[in-house]
C-alpha cells in the first residue's frame, strides 16, 4: 500500500472558514519537494549551497590535449620555436661550488676561509654591520632634496648632573649672509645660469658667419689687451727713467761740503725762505669783521634753507608720490636686474668690487682657428675642463669667494721658557 506524503486535502469540499479548515485547505507541497531535495544532498556529501567554490570547481591550468592537437595541425610553429622547444633527456651540468669539491687548484690564502669558518664575503659583511658600513652615509640627503642633519639646528642637549658646575659649550651660530641670496661677479649684479648655452662660434663644425663673427670679436680683444699691456710697459718704462734721471741728478749735487745728514736739506736753506713772508698776528678789530662776516654766512644760509624747506612744505603732497615712484622704479630694476637670467650675458666682464681678494681665475679662449678645424669628427680631439667650468662658474655667481691656495700654512708661533721652580726650596726646621 503506498504511502502519501502530501498535506491532507479535501478536493471535492469547498473551503470553510473556520480554523479547523486551514490546515487541509493550506498546500505545502514545494517545501516538502525542497526538503526532500536538501535530504538526497546530505546523503551525497553535504548541502551543495553550504559548499566552499574549491569544492565545487576546479581550475585547468594544462588545457586541452585535444584542442591543443588541432590547433597545431592548423597552426604549424616556427622552426626557430621547435629547436628552442627541445629538451634533452641529460641534464645540465650544474655550476653551483660544493664544499670539499676542488679542480685540482689551490686557492690563493686571500680566498681561504677564515678559522673559524667565515669566508672573507661573510666576514666583511658582517664588519660593515658592526661598524655601521653604509649606514653611516645613508639617508642623508631626504627624497625632496632637504637634507636629513642641520647643522645649525638647535639641539636640546642633556647634561650630566654630575658636571653640571661646568660652562655649557657654546652652539655655532649660522652666519647671517646663509639665509642671503649670493651676490653674482657680473656687472650689473645680473644673475647668470650654472651652465650656459654655448655659442654657435664655438661649434667643432661652425657655420661661416657664427666663426667668422666669433674671431673678430675675440681679434679685437685680442688687440685692445695688447694695446693696455704696451701702454702699462711704456709708463714703467718712463717711470723707471724718470728714476733713474733723478738719481743721476742727486748724485751731481753732492758735494764734498755736505753735512752728514747726506741728501738731506733744511726748509732755511733755499732762496725761498728769503723772499717768505712771516705771518703777523690779527688785531682785534680784524677778528671782530671776520666773526661778523661768519656769522652773517651763517644766517643767509639757515634762511636759505628755512626757505626752501617752507617751498616743499606746501609741495609735500606731489614730493612725497614722487619719491615713492622713485623708490618703486629702483625697487623694480633691482629685481629686473637680479631676475634677468639670459643666455647671451658675458661672464668676463665684471663687477668692480670682488669678493675677496683673489683675482678671478680667467676663462679659456673657446675659439678654433682656421687651420685647426676638421672635416672628420674622427679627427677631433677633447678639449676643455668640466672641472674648471664648473669650479669658475661656482665662483662668477657668488656662490663661494675666490681664494688663493695655501701653500704654507702658518704655524703658531709658541715662546719657550725655562721654569725655575727648583729654586723654590725650603731648609726643613728641626
Amino acid at each position: 500500500m503506498a504511502t502519501s506524503v502530501d498535506a491532507p486535502q479535501q478536493y471535492k469540499q469547498p473551503s470553510r472558514k473556520g480554523k479547523r479548515a486551514w490546515r487541509k485547505n493550506v498546500d505545502v507541497s514545494e517545501i516538502q519537494e525542497g526538503l526532500e531535495t536538501v535530504r538526497v544532498e546530505v546523503i551525497h556529501g553535504g548541502v551543495v549551497a553550504e559548499k566552499p567554490s574549491e569544492d565545487l570547481f576546479a581550475l585547468d591550468t594544462t588545457g586541452s590535449v585535444a584542442i591543443q592537437k588541432a590547433y597545431n595541425k592548423i597552426h604549424k610553429p616556427l622552426k626557430s620555436d621547435q629547436i628552442l622547444a627541445q629538451r634533452s633527456a641529460v641534464p645540465a651540468v650544474d655550476g653551483r661550488k660544493r664544499p670539499g669539491v676542488t679542480d685540482g687548484v689551490v686557492e690563493p690564502s686571500s680566498k681561504r676561509r677564515k678559522g673559524n669558518g667565515l669566508s672573507h664575503k661573510e666576514y666583511e659583511r658582517l664588519k660593515n654591520i658592526a661598524y655601521g658600513g653604509e649606514t653611516l652615509h645613508k639617508d642623508v640627503i631626504n627624497a625632496d632634496g632637504t637634507p636629513v642633519y642641520d647643522p645649525w639646528e638647535d639641539v636640546a642637549e642633556q647634561q650630566d648632573p654630575r658636571f653640571s658646575y661646568l660652562e655649557k659649550p657654546k652652539k655655532a651660530k649660522a652666519p647671517r649672509t646663509l639665509k642671503e641670496a649670493p651676490i653674482s661677479l657680473i656687472a650689473g649684479a645680473k644673475r647668470i645660469p650654472a651652465v650656459q648655452k654655448p655659442r654657435a662660434g664655438i661649434s667643432y663644425n661652425p657655420s661661416f658667419q657664427d666663426w667668422d663673427q666669433l674671431l673678430t670679436e675675440e681679434g679685437a680683444k685680442e688687440v685692445e689687451a695688447e694695446k693696455k699691456r704696451l701702454k702699462e710697459a711704456e709708463e714703467e718704462r718712463v717711470r723707471l727713467e724718470k728714476i733713474a734721471a733723478a738719481q743721476d741728478e742727486r748724485d751731481e749735487i753732492q758735494t764734498e761740503d755736505e753735512s752728514a745728514w747726506e741728501g738731506f736739506e733744511s726748509e732755511y736753506e733755499g732762496e725761498e725762505w728769503l723772499t717768505k713772508r712771516r705771518p703777523e698776528r690779527k688785531t682785534p678789530a680784524e677778528r671782530n669783521k671776520v666773526k661778523r662776516r661768519k656769522e652773517a654766512e651763517r644766517q643767509a644760509k639757515w634762511d636759505a634753507q628755512m626757505k626752501k624747506r617752507a617751498q616743499q612744505a606746501l609741495q609735500i603732497k606731489s614730493i612725497a608720490q614722487q619719491v615713492e615712484e622713485h623708490d618703486r622704479a629702483k625697487a623694480n630694476a633691482k629685481v629686473q636686474a637680479g631676475n634677468s637670467c639670459s643666455d647671451e650675458i658675458d661672464d668676463r666682464i665684471l663687477r668692480r668690487r670682488k669678493l675677496g681678494n683673489a683675482s678671478l681665475p680667467e676663462p679659456p679662449l673657446e675659439l678654433v682657428l682656421p687651420d685647426e678645424l676638421q672635416d672628420s669628427l674622427r679627427l677631433l680631439k677633447p678639449e676643455g675642463n668640466l672641472l674648471g667650468d664648473r669650479f669658475r662658474s661656482i665662483l662668477v655667481r657668488g656662490k663661494m669667494e675666490t681664494r688663493k691656495p695655501i701653500q704654507q700654512p702658518k704655524k703658531a708661533r709658541r715662546t719657550y721658557t725655562e721654569k725655575w721652580t727648583y729654586k723654590d726650596f725650603k731648609i726643613p726646621t728641626s
